[in-house]
């Protein structure tokens, strides 16, 4: 039995912890403690003699799950955290499929589509090289998706000629993905609901799996995610949601407030338990937080509160350009940083790490990005596109994925149709089935005698081609050592492939097309040096098969910036779930923040997201906070006028609370920081 949870709960948290009986809805405001209390609920679960193995901690991210994990594991103990089922959603639902898809027409072995995959896979249903509009296909069928709408539910649904299409366009991606025993990520959701909703035995099986369900942050649910949760917990109801009403922020992915509406009303038994004590930020910053959600219609009352003291008042920014932000941005770090060295602060004081400039769109961070360059100050950037994961690095991934693992059928489909090579999607779909019928995978399938009674003679030949091309590739590069032989082996597997003339053909743009065929340059370059040793003369000298071998690894490396001391840049939908001490709100103008494209029409309910994304920049400050707003600013090629966002008017920042920041007395500071670091520094060579 676990030990019974520490008393370092408030009362709302305790509340929260012990409700055991019924149905609750933890209201969590931002940093008010949400994982603490589902890590203790799942104490409080097994202190009652509840199993491990039938609690279930529902997340949307691996990140998070990972972190609730560990913390369970510091509570709970390694044993009884072994067993939990901590995991996304969407492992949930593979999970789910894994065990019982067959019952609703998948293999075991089914493959997991990712959004590229998906993107070919569209452009093949709807029979067009246009990545554009394939790209709208997606994002509509996967809202439908998220709808709970499968093929002719969404075309009756339809309200325009381009909708229509997009439904039919769903029906033959529908029928692709059957044929290639393969689902993409909304099929991990609406697949396992399916499964639930038509086979009793399934449901008996799944609600008797899970004693008690926990779902963080319960707002970026979908409809679809609601009744997977709702089949789930079935009549019983024992679940926990929290979540937090104004954090609800991905309305434009399908998730919908309306899941906490509906919650009092599908369970009149719900407990609400509102978490308002912020442990995070400072007077001043929640103050300014609240003073803008409060012009949001509110389903819960909540305010948030700290015992922090009102720390430094908000500081609002004005500047003239996107250039003269940016400098004021380094500015701003670089004076902080300075004050904190007059202070002769302690190492593990104030770092590069406790930054972050926090703006609406992706366009923003490349001036940000230039003028920390310019001062030398290492930074990454958050809620952009991963090199690792644009389309062409990805293309080249699944090749080397399919050189050393040929069973891997998501890496066959992509690499088999990148470049096309004549093998179309019947082609693909008969070679599915038979794939399917004999249990292999699809690589395996295209050297079996019996293939060619199931499909074409010329469709064999060019299946045969492409493996012939892959285990030449193989052998090849099993042998090949070096930078040098590995440089020149994958430029000639490139040009073999017709690789560049892919991307021409693919693009629009000459110039998008060389940008791209730039990446895939670095890209065999960074292979081939890594097969050198990297330029370490003590590391081995490797094949390009054994480099291929930790390619996932050596990318997942490469992607974990977590740790370093570096500026955070990062958009306002990425930092969700973070914090640091000292924030930079950029670009807080109308047409920014709110966002607005063109001449969309900006609906209540769209002017109510856009307030709780502000609420969610400013509730990531924990120490200082800078808004800033632009007089004027880019609009396309154009310069226009700037006009200061209706949140910054919201924020009710007087002079009291958040005086006008006077760059010419920062400047001052900063000169006098840098002139009294000078003199206190001890002579050169001393």
């Amino acid at each position: 039995m676990a030990s019974s949870p520490p008393v370092s709960l408030n009362p709302a948290q305790d509340r929260a912890v012990h409700h055991l009986a019924g149905p609750c809805l933890v209201l969590a405001g931002a940093g008010s403690g949400k994982t603490r209390v589902i890590v203790h609920k799942i104490a409080r679960l097994l202190q009652v003699e509840t199993e491990p193995k039938h609690i279930a901690a529902i997340t949307f991210t691996n990140k998070a799950a990972a972190e609730m994990r560990e913390r369970a594991k510091a509570l709970v103990g390694p044993r009884a955290a072994r067993d939990l089922a901590i995991s996304t959603f969407h492992s949930l639902g593979v999970r789910m499929l894994r065990s019982d898809g067959e019952r609703v027409g998948l293999k075991p072995t089914f493959s997991i589509l990712d959004s590229d995959d998906v993107l070919g896979l569209m452009r093949d249903a709807g029979g067009c090289s246009d990545n554009a509009l394939a790209r709208r296909w997606q994002w509509t069928i996967s809202l439908w998706k998220n709808q709970g709408l499968d093929a002719a539910g969404a075309e009756a649904a339809a309200a325009s000629d381009d909708e229509r299409v997009a439904a039919r366009v769903m029906q033959r991606y529908q029928e692709r993905l059957q044929a290639y025993q393969a689902v993409d990520f909304d099929d991990l959701i609406g697949l396992p609901l399916a499964l639930l909703a038509r086979d009793a035995e399934a449901r008996a099986k799944w609600q008797s799996q899970f004693a008690h369900i926990l779902v963080d942050e319960y707002q970026d649910t979908n409809a679809v995610q609601y009744e997977l949760l709702k089949a789930l917990v079935g009549e019983r109801g024992l679940f926990t949601a929290v979540g937090d009403d104004d954090q609800s922020i991905y309305g434009w992915r399908g998730a919908t407030i309306e899941n906490l509406r509906r919650l009092p009303q599908d369970y009149p038994r719900l407990e609400v338990i509102a978490l308002e004590q912020n442990y995070r930020s400072t007077g001043h910053i929640l103050r300014a937080a609240n003073a803008v959600i409060a012009n949001n219609p509110k389903l819960f009352e909540k305010k948030l509160w700290s015992e922090f003291g009102d720390g430094e008042p908000v500081r609002l920014i004005e500047c003239d350009s996107e250039e003269h932000e940016a400098e004021r941005a380094v500015a701003r770090i670089q004076s902080l940083r300075g004050g904190a060295l007059m202070a002769a602060a302690a190492p593990g004081g104030t770092k590069l790490s406790d930054f972050a400039i926090l703006y609406r769109a992706n366009h923003q961070a490349r001036v940000f990005e230039q003028k920390l360059r310019a001062a030398q100050i290492p930074y990454k950037v958050s809620g952009g596109q991963s090199y690792f994961d644009r389309a062409e690095i990805k293309d080249l991934c699944a090749w080397l994925r399919l050189l050393v693992n040929n069973d891997d059928d998501p890496a066959f489909l992509r690499a088999v149709t990148t470049p096309r090579r004549g093998i179309g999607h019947q082609t693909l779909a008969d070679l599915g089935e038979f794939a399917s019928r004999w249990k292999v995978s699809l690589f395996e399938a295209l050297f079996s005698p019996s293939l060619a009674a199931s499909l074409k003679g010329k469709a064999v030949a060019g299946l045969h081609e492409f493996g012939r091309l892959v285990h030449d590739l193989q052998e090849r590069a099993g042998r090949t050592n070096g930078e040098g032989e590995a440089r020149a082996l994958l430029l000639e597997w490139l040009k073999d492939i017709g690789y560049e003339q892919h991307l021409h053909d693919g693009e629009d743009s000459e110039k998008l097309a060389a940008a791209r065929w730039s990446n895939v340059l670095d890209f065999i370059d960074w292979i081939a040096r890594r097969c050198g040793g990297g330029g370490d003369d003590n590391a081995p000298v490797q094949t390009v098969l054994q480099v291929a071998q930790t390619i996932a690894v050596i990318i997942s490396l490469a992607d974990r910036a977590d740790e370093a001391d570096v500026v955070t840049l990062s958009t306002l939908h990425a930092a969700k779930g973070l914090e640091w001490p000292h924030v930079f709100l950029a670009g807080v103008n109308e047409g920014l923040l709110p966002f607005r494209s063109g001449d969309e029409e900006m609906t209540p309910a769209r002017i109510e997201e856009e307030r709780r994304l502000m609420y969610v920049g400013i509730t990531r400050a924990r120490t200082t906070l800078a808004v800033s707003t632009l007089r004027r600013r880019k609009k396309g090629r154009e310069l226009v006028a700037g006009l200061p966002s209706r949140f910054v008017a919201e924020m009710k920042l007087n002079e009291a609370a958040g005086p006008r920041e006077d760059p010419r007395a920062r400047l001052r500071k900063l000169r006098d920081a840098m002139a009294a670091q000078a003199a206190a520094a001890p002579p050169a060579g001393v």
